[in-house]
């Protein structure tokens, strides 16, 4: 390694005190920078850094190498090693659509529920409730028997110490209380382990994968998708999700859009 860059390193690890992996990582994309440099004859002051970016095909692997690169070069110029630092934008990463599920595919899915037995039942009214109220998984864990009144839930934001009440569908509360009914722990939570004990944020990643092979998260973007398809106000849907800004969901008009597209290509005369 290159002296600016055992010093950089050093920095790393003393001042800002991160964890092995992600020094591991900066490490690594500084000193295979370093050697592309050299093997090319580069110098780091040099505009042909740009050179260095263009061997990343991928938008993501760019902006982490040039994270790494920009952090270093900052890094540099406080330490007064008089590097010259380019003025590099982050690339561009291309807009993609979240994944979801229909409804009439969830249903499908949902047959492989045993719900004679209580931890079948709790499998069905978990995904069931989750993509009924768009709540996070966090969300949707921490819940209590009491914050479940009238047709409506209570969720709190932990890290923002905010809460929201959102309405869920009846269907989802009559399975709630079906697999309460089956039963015997005394627990103020809702979602239990076979233990009685509150649901982890594994066990309901498995419970979601083990159905519908994919994360709690794609029913949090079913939730949306379902209400933007059916002409939902992207304000109301922002209310529901507890989205603190309305960019944050202002993806699901791309959804919305993409919907509009394939029925037009679908049933338009001219569309072909």
């Amino acid at each position: 390694m290159s002296r600016e860059l055992e010093a950089f390193i050093e920095y790393l690890v003393v001042v800002k005190s991160l964890n092995k992996k992600t020094i591991d990582a900066y490490q690594a994309d500084i000193k295979d920078m370093e050697d592309f440099l050299q093997k090319n004859a580069i110098s780091f002051e040099s505009e042909e850094i740009f050179a260095y970016l263009t061997k990343f095909e991928k938008a993501t692997t760019k902006n982490r190498k040039l994270s790494s690169l920009n952090s270093f070069y900052s890094f540099c110029q406080k330490q007064d090693f008089d590097f010259y630092k380019p003025n590099i934008k982050l690339s561009k990463l291309p807009q993609t659509l979240p994944k979801y599920i229909l409804f009439d595919e969830l249903k499908e899915h949902l047959k492989m529920c045993d719900r004679s037995s209580w931890i079948g039942q709790r499998d069905f009214a978990f995904i069931l409730f989750l993509y009924s109220c768009g709540a996070r998984v966090s969300e949707a864990l921490s819940i209590t028997k009491d914050d479940i009144k009238d047709g409506w839930v209570k969720f709190t934001n932990t890290k923002r110490d905010k809460q929201r009440v959102v309405p869920v569908a009846k269907v989802a509360i009559d399975e709630i209380e079906k697999y309460l009914s089956m039963i015997e722990f005394d627990s103020p939570y809702i979602w239990l382990n076979y233990q009685g004990k509150q649901l982890s944020r594994i066990s309901a990643f498995k419970i979601v994968k083990k159905y519908l092979n994919t994360s709690p998260h794609t029913l949090r973007h079913s939730f949306a998708t379902e209400l933007v398809l059916g002409g939902a106000d992207l304000r109301v849907v922002q209310e529901f999700l507890g989205h603190s800004s309305l960019v944050t969901t202002g993806i699901y008009t791309h959804i919305e859009n993409k919907h509009l597209q394939d029925t037009i290509e679908k049933y338009h005369p001219l569309a072909n």
